[in-house]
């Protein structure tokens, strides 16, 4: 089983829900697919969908909720 990374596509803040009563889109442990969006970077008051982008199990964030992330960045690992 190979881990895969899941990187910010652009800088700004990372949010793990759609707002701050929401629960969580995807917790550490949870299996994704693809299509699955895992979280919201906001950029100037817009929010962008990130997407897990592959199929996999066990995700594991490596930036909290509120964190300031940088493009490139790895948000999450994936076991696929």
């Amino acid at each position: 089983m190979s881990t895969i990374e899941i990187k910010s596509p652009l800088p700004g803040v990372f949010y793990r829900s759609a707002s701050p009563e929401s629960p969580v889109l995807k917790a550490d442990g949870d299996a994704v697919e693809a299509t699955d969006v895992i979280g919201l970077i906001e950029v100037m008051k817009s929010f962008h969908q990130i997407c897990a982008g592959i199929a996999g199990l066990n995700i594991r964030f490596l930036v909290d909720d509120g964190d300031a992330v940088m493009a490139g960045q790895t948000l999450a690992e994936v076991q696929a």
